[in-house]
């Protein structure tokens, strides 16, 4: 298999697109703006959502499913969260489609619809309306809920997983007695996502909120997870957002307390998406295509018999059975490649491009001394291992190579985050990319104009770092702590 991706150096971007596609993870549909998730792709997306559904019911959630469309109506009784959607909107108007007289498919005119509908960009709203049926008492809460569900958010500018028309995700909604409990439920979720990021995405992030003019519409506070990508951007890889009774009031949702008084209830709601997948990509790979922690990876480990003949491969295969069932006992996901179609070279590159964190590899001479050559995706090296024992130092191995690839990513966001102190070197340091730590006045007009100036945002204020005097980069006026800012997809 001939070299086929685009170098990182040469075009990020290009890199990107043609890595998406070539590994087989996603490609564009015939609808503008959306995707097609191949198989591949699907499988990671999976394991994310299976680690990620286990995380949210540990912590007491529970799965339920809500409309795809939306009342219109619904939308204009939360005023920030209606601005903050209204140009991504796709809107329903009308039911049923006719034949014309020239036998053209057009909309049937007498089939408008007395209100339209939108297709759901989120659903605080359509959700929020149900609780009012569901929430009377103290007794009813918390509700804890969560919905794996696709989205649709008109796009104008598009790209495989980070950013499209449409999208899967999931989005957890809760209902709360006290401000308290909501709080700490919003710092909660962020945390669960960050645990997900870094334990299985081995995926380094940053904690904090968002700044308003960067919050969630019709937010109080967001809380976030960031991440840096290697083409030093952030991206925003989950946020959780503390409601407070804003919906509670749009849709008059109140419940009645030990004391007998009526109280509205407390709100959050939290979500991540395929976007995720997207890190993952920028996150660890390299010139030769994915790289996949093992934790997220579909497969695990991939055995390719080196063979001529079928009277060969029948042997090999034999032992590769053997090895393929030790494997599965310790729950390491395995593929054996015995296809004829393709020559071992072949399925080497396919198995690199594709991330396999562990590449097995064995022909008749391994089969004399016991042996397999193992090839590791993170680092390309290979050595040789005796085929006794091979189960527990292959389950060793995909414990290093995790652990290597967050290192790996970990000092590279070491290595580009940066405090700077006066605007010039704030905006060199921007242009050159990474996280810029830096000192802001806290107004919404300063972030506005630094982001006009140097297309920076405030990607987070930490919550774990100690605040620190200063002056802010662009007005000089005084400031208590840094922030984060980056460049963002």
């Amino acid at each position: 298999m001939a070299k086929q991706l685009t170098s990182r150096k040469d075009n990020y971007s290009q890199w990107y697109n043609d890595l998406v596609v070539k590994a087989d993870l996603a490609e564009n549909s015939a609808v503008r703006g959306s995707m097609v998730i191949k198989p591949y792709g699907y499988a990671i997306w999976e394991k994310m959502q299976s680690v990620l559904d286990s995380m949210f019911k540990e912590t007491g959630h529970q799965n339920a499913y809500f409309p795809l469309f939306i009342p219109k109506s619904f939308f204009s009784k939360e005023a920030s969260h209606v601005a903050g959607f209204a140009k991504e909107c796709a809107v329903v108007t009308h039911y049923r489609l006719k034949t014309d007289e020239n036998g053209k498919i057009v909309v049937d005119e007498d089939a408008k619809l007395e209100e339209e509908l939108i297709v759901r960009p989120t659903s605080e709203t359509i959700i929020w309306d149900t609780y009012r049926k569901w929430i009377q008492s103290y007794r009813d809460l918390p509700v804890l809920v969560n919905q794996w569900a696709n989205v649709v958010r008109w796009e104008m500018r598009t790209r495989l997983f980070l950013r499209t028309a449409e999208f899967l995700w999931q989005e957890g909604h809760t209902a709360h007695a006290t401000k308290a409990e909501a709080v700490v439920e919003a710092e909660k979720m962020m945390g669960v996502y960050a645990e997900f990021a870094e334990k299985f995405m081995a995926m380094p992030v940053l904690q904090g909120i968002k700044s308003p003019n960067e919050r969630f519409a019709g937010a109080v506070e967001t809380y976030c997870i960031e991440a840096l990508m290697q083409d030093g951007k952030a991206l925003q890889a989950g946020t959780s957002h503390f409601l407070g009774q804003n919906f509670a009031k749009a849709f008059d949702v109140q419940y009645v307390t030990k004391e007998n008084q009526k109280e509205y209830v407390w709100a959050t709601s939290w979500g991540v998406s395929t976007r995720l997948v997207g890190a993952l990509i920028m996150a660890h790979s390299d010139d030769n295509g994915l790289v996949l922690p093992p934790q997220i990876a579909p497969i695990q480990v991939v055995i390719v018999p080196i063979f001529k003949g079928q009277e060969q491969l029948d042997i090999i295969s034999e032992k590769v059975d053997e090895i393929v069932t030790d494997l599965k006992s310790k729950g390491i996901s395995v593929k054996f490649d015995n296809r004829d179609t393709h020559k071992p070279g072949f399925k080497f590159a396919e198995w690199e491009l594709k991330g396999v964190p562990v590449r097995l590899a064995i022909g008749p001479r391994d089969l004399d001394n016991g042996t397999v050559e193992v090839a590791r995706r993170d680092t390309l090296e290979k050595e040789t291992l005796q085929v006794i024992g091979l189960g527990d130092k292959i389950e060793n191995l995909l414990v290093q190579i995790q652990d290597n690839i967050y290192q790996k990513a970990y000092s590279f966001r070491d290595e580009n985050t940066f405090s700077v102190d006066t605007w010039e070197d704030f905006c060199q340091q921007i242009k050159d990319g990474g996280f810029v730590r830096a000192h802001w006045d806290g107004t919404s007009e300063t972030e506005k104009a630094i982001k006009d100036k140097t297309k920076a945002t405030i990607r987070v204020i930490p919550i774990d770092e100690p605040m620190e005097e200063g002056s802010c980069i662009l007005t000089g006026k005084p400031s208590k702590q840094r922030v984060v800012f980056a460049k963002s997809y």
